[in-house]
């Protein structure tokens, strides 16, 4: 610099050198169009991404000569080049915010930004999206990368620069035009969604953005002039200390770090370090560029959360098919022992516990499907404050003096489109856990509310966004650490000591949340209690009917007591023949088979079968609704009941004809004259 350029002169063309240096290390292209629609910056991106010619971009170049050239080549696509390049230029006199997605002709995608500046004039952004836009929907510019190239210095600092050495007197001037000009960029880094900064060889901030201030809960006077420790804090700086020294030794690092907020919620970073050289080749400093990727970081743990507990619940029915089974058969023959000496007493004192602890078992299969969210739902709108309050009234007749119940009170109507039995078993559950964890005593609350969840809250429950109903059981007892949190849903999972509960509470309410459309959500530490969260899809307060199957109903113009043949298919011939003494126990000739082959040939060859009992699963090519669908084609008058032991619903499977329903394993005598009197045979 000439010896008549002020000190401060220098020290803003340094800080505007800097910043300029900066921007073409950007991925993303850049201009600056002034109020005259002429161009007074850009950087190497801009004319990369968009494919124009070098000698095309200088101080002073029309924003309308850009518009000609690729009229001309046909990116706009078909129609007349004035009338295309009018229109547009039209839309920049408006010097409006505007944002819109490009489709050029080679197949690039580019996200075009544009934000006004003061005194007219606009900053553009221009941003390949092609790879995220085709492959990475799910998470739509979060891994945007930016980066910063250091290069020559632009014209406008060079004709400043000629300016200042021809005359001493426009010294002042130049000066406060290059405080414009570094006003002017420090907005356009302020609007880049990025957190960006620099730091010196001694790790003190010399730059710092909007964003990355904000990031760090500070303002950007708090990050300038201070040590990298003492802003990032000693628990991040212990993380981060040994990229920043191997970038600080000439290395381009890349990492990703999480952060406590004063909350106590994690946010994530990924930042890149970007190493600047001075004239000799050392260290200057480096520019740090980070990006906000929570949201991602949620996402995917939600998602291997929910691929974990679909693999875990597809094992839990097939394992549920197999033991309704085995107590098909254990209840059978329990029940029709019990019948057929009644006044044996020491037979019953063996029978009774028997059968008393095989239905236990059914019980804890239910769970279990409820688990694998395969039980049966009854959908209806329930109103949510009768529910809170019935439930309420409950513990407080139930739950030890020590621990205090309350409810925070509903303001206004709420309903939810769910199993009302279903809920109150799932709000019992976490009562309960929430008693369990407060042994010397606490505070018991249920909170009930409609909540909007938007893309960020419902990927932590794991939903769609829209409208919920918020459900939460709060407790101040011992808490759960991170590790206990994770497996908190999973089944037979219990931090309880041996017998004191199957671990099936908690994975039953996750189960029943995910069938209803819902999801749950914990929030724990040791120490500090426990929310447990449980949000369900709301409704208005109209009535919805329940989706189930017709209940028993009186058979019509039956003759006399005799009753019609039963076909009875199931490949487990100990299922098999509890099933059969069953049928002949209730009065109904049977004849067997074990797969569906077989039993399309009984059917042929004997038609005075009246109703065909089939299990669902079966081996071979064809299962139990297939079969049906086949037995109503070729004997339209036989009555079709399927029996399943993954109770996976009531109503008829897809596919099936009418009139067929679906009996749960295991079932009583009576459960099953029920089903076949619901088939008004």
């Amino acid at each position: 610099m000439p010896s008549h350029v002020s000190p401060d002169s220098q020290q803003i063309h340094y800080r505007h050198e800097l910043l300029q240096a900066g921007l073409d290390r950007l991925d993303q292209g850049l201009t600056v169009i002034d109020g005259n629609l002429r161009i007074v910056a850009w950087n190497q991106a801009f004319l990369r991404l968009l494919d124009f010619p070098e000698d095309m971009a200088f101080v002073g170049a029309t924003f309308e000569s850009f518009m000609r050239y690729n009229a001309e080549r046909g990116e706009y696509g078909p129609g007349d080049v004035e009338e295309l390049v009018a229109e547009r230029m039209r839309l920049a006199r408006h010097f409006t915010p505007h944002y819109t997605e490009r489709d050029r002709p080679d197949g690039q995608i580019l996200a075009v930004r544009g934000e006004p500046l003061p005194h007219n004039g606009f900053v553009t952004l221009y941003t390949d999206i092609t790879s995220s836009r085709r492959h990475e929907q799910q998470i739509e510019q979060q891994n945007v990368e930016l980066e910063r190239r250091v290069a020559e210095r632009t014209h406008e600092l060079q004709a400043t620069n000629r300016r200042l050495i021809v005359a001493d007197d426009a010294n002042q001037r130049i000066t406060e035009a290059l405080r414009r000009s570094e006003e002017n960029l420090r907005l356009i880094t302020d609007t880049v969604p990025a957190l960006i900064g620099y730091f010196d060889h001694q790790e003190i901030y010399r730059y710092a953005n909007k964003g990355y201030a904000d990031w760090f809960g500070t303002v950007r006077e708090g990050v300038v002039g201070r040590a990298i420790r003492d802003v990032v804090g000693g628990e991040v700086y212990t993380d981060i200390s040994r990229h920043v020294h191997r970038a600080l030794k000439g290395e381009r690092v890349s990492y990703e770090y999480a952060m406590r907020r004063p909350g106590g919620r994690l946010v994530y970073a990924r930042s890149e370090l970007v190493p600047e050289l001075d004239a000799q080749g050392r260290v200057a400093g480096c520019f740090v560029l980070s990006v906000n990727i929570t949201d991602l970081k949620n996402t995917q743990a939600a998602l291997v959360h929910a691929q974990k507990m679909e693999a875990v619940g597809q094992l839990t029915g097939g394992l549920a098919h197999d033991f309704n089974n085995l107590l098909t058969v254990v209840i059978g023959n329990l029940v029709t022992l019990q019948a057929r000496y009644p006044d044996e007493p020491d037979m019953a004192e063996y029978v009774l516990p028997a059968l008393k602890a095989s239905r236990r078992g059914a019980s804890l299969i239910k769970r279990l499907l409820a688990f694998a969210r395969k039980q049966p739902l009854s959908l209806r709108s329930v109103n949510i404050a009768d529910m809170v309050n019935e439930t309420l009234l409950l513990l407080k007749r139930t739950l030890p003096a020590h621990v205090a119940v309350a409810a925070t009170p509903v303001n206004e109507p709420v309903f939810a489109l769910t199993d009302a039995q279903q809920l109150e078993n799932a709000l019992l559950n976490l009562a309960l856990n929430a008693r369990d964890a407060m042994p010397e005593g606490g505070q018991l609350t249920i909170k009930a509310a409609r909540r909007v969840l938007g893309p960020a809250q419902a990927a932590e429950f794991d939903v769609v966004p829209g409208c919920y109903v918020a459900l939460s059981v709060s407790d101040t007892g011992i808490g759960m650490d991170a590790a206990t949190q994770a497996r908190a849903s999973e089944p037979f999972f219990t931090t309880k000591r041996f017998g004191s509960g199957s671990g099936l509470g908690l994975s039953m309410v996750y189960g029943f949340a995910k069938q209803s459309g819902g999801g749950l959500s914990i929030q724990s530490a040791l120490g500090e209690g426990c929310v447990v969260t449980l949000v369900l899809p709301c409704t208005d307060d109209e009535a919805l009917e329940a989706e189930t199957l017709p209940g028993p109903q009186a058979l019509a113009g039956r003759l006399g007591a005799q009753r019609p043949l039963v076909l009875l298919v199931e490949d487990d011939p100990d299922v098999r023949r509890v099933i059969r003494l069953q049928l002949v126990g209730l009065g109904y000739p049977v004849i067997e088979a074990d797969h569906a082959a077989d039993a399309l040939q009984l059917l042929a060859s004997v038609p005075t079968v009246g109703i065909l009992v089939s299990d669902l699963v079966m081996p071979g090519g064809m299962d139990g609704q297939a079969l049906c669908s086949a037995a109503s084609q070729r004997a339209p008058h036989v009555k079709a009941l399927l029996i399943s032991g993954y109770a996976d619903g009531d109503a008829a499977p897809d596919g099936a004809p009418t009139g067929v329903c679906l009996l749960k394993k295991p079932f009583t005598a009576n459960e099953l004259q029920q089903a076949l009197d619901g088939l008004g045979v």
